[in-house]
């Protein structure tokens, strides 16, 4: 299991309700803030689901 490099790319204004849970479920709260967690699948399908507002490296 590996680690993943998050930044936030885009903003949350004008998203849904669940996206914007799920980015600070995240600990993302500020425009290219980023944050490294475990590249478990729970994470992953959070990434996944706001995939258009961020971007995601391979640590």
């Amino acid at each position: 299991m590996g680690k993943i490099r998050i930044k936030q790319v885009r903003s949350k204004i004008n998203r849904p309700k669940d996206q914007k849970k799920t980015l600070i479920a995240l600990g993302l709260k500020k425009m290219n803030q980023v944050v490294e967690h475990n590249d478990t699948p729970q994470i992953l399908g959070m990434v996944r689901k706001i995939s258009h507002l961020v971007e995601v490296e391979k640590v």
